[in-house]
């Protein structure tokens, strides 16, 4: 551990952050546990650049816990959509409800009931009552695990429970009494904008000159990168199925991939597409085209699409499941959470 004490490094990096800290974030302007909520769960595993115009319009349209405990789940998703990652808003959703149940619509206190809610972990939970409340509490997101594993240059990837709790540990020792909120921040602004994970700027680090990674040589190798797999494939059709001015829709299953949305319908590779239509939804084939395939990679697998439009002709009178089958236009004013595809879809016909 470096020969550093607690007072240096906090004082250091919030003299820093009173110069070069963000403080014009839409979550810092009247930091509520609400906003603050919101914006961690959209910047887990998603850049502030990205983030903002989609916290902006999420926002808008709930400006409030009850507002988004009472909206359906359907236009949750269509105000995330894009973001990707959709079990976040689906456990954004889920929370909103159990704290008006279960809370009064208030945001608990205590750290541990905060925690067992959906989608809120140790330092979600942490960084909402330390920004929005100034508690005393340490954080551990990915920016600060990358600047804590190089100052003190520990090896081994940072998702291993052994690894981890060492890195809490850090965390605790160096998080000072005072100034919670704006220490929490400059630890996550350190990690985003100058300890990045390629070419960080070393040179401008407020806490460079005691950084064992820096000092021998491994900021490069530090954090340790978990192992790589080979991602296994696989493939799906998807039928653009057009009716007059309309695209037929599916829902999505609650869990797995786009979960909760409404994305194309899908059939696998082997099967008779024309049986396929008459067979699940009534539909004669008018008409059938292949569009070009494309590639979707998700975190455990790489997805291979081979699209087809389908010009549906006659329709015999079976009927469709309301709930989980749409003849959508894109002109229509209900919002609706729409999967990656679609949009893609929709765009380009």
């Amino acid at each position: 551990m470096p020969d550093s004490s607690l007072y240096t490094f906090s004082t250091r990096l919030l003299k820093w952050f009173d110069q070069h800290g963000r403080k014009d974030l839409p979550w810092q302007k009247n930091p509520t546990p609400y906003r603050v909520w919101v914006s961690e769960i959209m910047l887990q595993q998603t850049q502030v650049i990205t983030v903002i115009p989609y916290y902006q319009r999420f926002m808008q349209r709930f400006n409030s816990l009850k507002q988004l405990a009472e909206a359906d789940q359907d236009e949750v998703l269509h105000y995330w959509a894009g973001l990707g990652y959709y079990a976040r808003a689906r456990n954004l959703h889920k929370a909103a409800k159990l704290l008006r149940q279960q809370h009064k619509g208030r945001f608990p206190d205590a750290i541990e009931q905060l925690i067992a809610l959906p989608g809120i972990g140790r330092s979600t939970a942490a960084a909402i009552l330390s920004l929005s409340r100034g508690q005393h509490h340490a954080i551990l997101d990915g920016n600060v695990k990358r600047v804590l594993a190089r100052h003190h240059a520990v090896s081994g990837w940072t998702g291993q429970a052994k690894i981890m709790q060492y890195l809490w540990a850090i965390s605790e020792s160096l998080t000072p009494q005072k100034r919670v909120a704006e220490y929490n921040q400059a630890m996550m602004d350190l990690g985003a904008t100058l300890c990045t994970r390629s070419k960080p700027a070393c040179e401008c680090c407020p806490v460079a000159k005691d950084c064992v990674a820096l000092i021998d040589g491994r900021v490069g190798e530090l954090p340790t990168p978990k192992a790589r797999k080979t991602l296994p494939v696989r493939e799906t059709v998807m039928l653009v199925i057009k009716k007059d001015n309309t695209i037929m829709l599916e829902k999505r299953p609650p869990s797995g991939i786009w979960g909760g949305l409404w994305s194309l319908p899908e059939c696998p590779s082997s099967d008779d597409i024309q049986a396929d239509c008459l067979q699940r939804w009534g539909i004669k084939v008018k008409a059938m085209k292949a569009l070009s395939p494309w590639q979707h990679t998700f975190s455990h697998y790489q997805l291979n699409v081979y699209p087809y439009e389908v010009t549906a002709g006659k329709q015999s009178q079976q009927i469709m499941d309301a709930q989980q089958t749409i003849w959508y236009n894109s002109t229509q004013t209900d919002k609706r959470g729409l999967a990656a595809p679609v949009k893609r879809i929709l765009n380009e016909s």
